[in-house]
């Protein structure tokens, strides 16, 4: 079964372009470009230097000692939160604004929920001296003001989104209105696989660098570059489709997505997409996402500022859909102690996002020989607010 995009832009029954004839040129330009672009031996170049003398790639695959102790598994965190910015994000940002480049564009934006993806391209902005605003919800910016700080000391202008929630689905929405109203000199770079197509691919092959060093660097340590389970939590789903890219194939490797239950998934304060949700169109595609009878969007709630939306991207819905990954979600509470417990055991504060996937570690019946890969997408500074809040360790 074919697990990535088609030549229309669909994973199976989802994906698509469902985009304002506004938007269509810059969809058109990106959909016919990008591919040549990224394929060209100069991004390549310059593409893998910026990754290695930059970000810090390759990252790091740790074998978590203590943690293996307690589940009774071999677990190896990628420690995707040791990036430069403190998240995988910045793996594709680096991509787009190179592309936007060739392209020829002289401004970005961007939306962001948790910040990291709004630091990742204030920083890359800075870096290629281009000019930046970052959509991100009121909500948002209360409770991770430290990264909204970053993106002001890096120069970008961080515009608040005050409809609906606040949050993420809501900063989406404007950045997706200030591009239909700066459709020539502008380029979105869009931070999770999500959008019309190229979007949901082009994210996904930036993000794709964090599953071919997984298989290197497991072949070094164990003798297999197949682990048994690989995890990874699920807003968007950018750091989920990075880490799963180079298994998709790999029938044998279990892959284990992990979704932001919030209060409960029957609480009514949830996003838990696969659980919830049912098909229909969002910011440019057609996916999963929660919605009404009447198809009305329904306000998504983590803990975790960068989970909270109503949808996965297009990939995500199709892997769900052909049961190849398993989509399981963990609650707030499980998050946070989760968290908590990798900080005890292994010195490392996860990002709270980060947290929902290591929380699914008790819903798995492992065996003592099998090998678990968890991507450790974000270190967990930006949420010390949220911990503090918390309390409970």
């Amino acid at each position: 079964m074919k697990y990535t995009v088609d030549k229309t832009g669909y994973y199976g029954n989802f994906g698509g372009a469902y985009i304002p004839e506004m938007l269509y040129p810059n969809i058109e330009e990106l959909r016919e470009s990008y591919l040549s672009i990224i394929d060209s031996k100069e991004f390549e170049q310059q593409f893998n230097a910026l990754l290695k003398d930059y970000v810090g790639r390759p990252t790091p695959l740790f074998k978590a000692e203590r943690l293996s102790d307690k589940y009774g598994a071999h677990i190896y965190l990628k420690r995707e939160d040791l990036c430069h910015t403190g998240a995988h994000k910045v793996n594709n940002t680096i991509g787009q604004i190179i592309l936007a480049k060739k392209l020829g564009k002289q401004k970005i934006i961007a939306e962001t929920g948790a910040g990291q993806h709004g630091v990742a391209t204030a920083t890359v902005c800075a870096l290629m001296g281009m000019e930046c605003v970052v959509y991100m919800g009121k909500v948002d910016m209360e409770r991770q003001k430290p990264n909204v700080e970053r993106m002001r000391i890096l120069g970008a202008t961080v515009q608040p989104a005050t409809s609906g929630s606040q949050t993420l689905k809501d900063a989406t929405n404007e950045a997706m209105r200030h591009w239909i109203n700066n459709p020539t000199d502008t380029h979105y770079i869009i931070g999770s696989v999500v959008g019309p197509h190229p979007y949901p691919d082009m994210v996904a092959r930036f993000q794709a660098v964090i599953s071919e060093e997984i298989k290197f660097q497991l072949l070094e340590q164990t003798g297999s570059e197949l682990p048994n389970y690989v995890l990874a939590c699920v807003g968007g789903g950018s750091n989920a489709a990075g880490a799963f890219y180079h298994y998709l194939d790999k029938e044998e490797v279990h892959l284990v997505a992990v979704e932001a239950a919030g209060l409960g998934v029957a609480s009514g304060e949830s996003a838990a997409t696969t659980a919830l949700g049912k098909p229909g169109v969002l910011h440019g595609s057609k996916t999963l996402l929660m919605q009404t009878q009447d198809g009305q969007v329904v306000e998504p709630y983590s803990i975790s500022a960068g989970l909270d939306y109503p949808g996965i991207g297009p990939m995500h819905a199709h892997l769900f859909d052909v049961g190849r990954v398993k989509f399981l979600n963990a609650t707030d509470e499980e998050a946070m102690k989760a968290g908590i417990e990798l900080s005890r055991l292994e010195g490392i504060i996860p990002a709270i996002e980060t947290a929902h996937a290591f929380a699914a570690l008790k819903q798995l019946n492992l065996g003592q020989n099998d090998v678990v890969v968890i991507n450790l997408s974000g270190r967990g500074d930006k949420d010390l607010d949220t911990y503090i809040r918390w309390g409970k360790y």
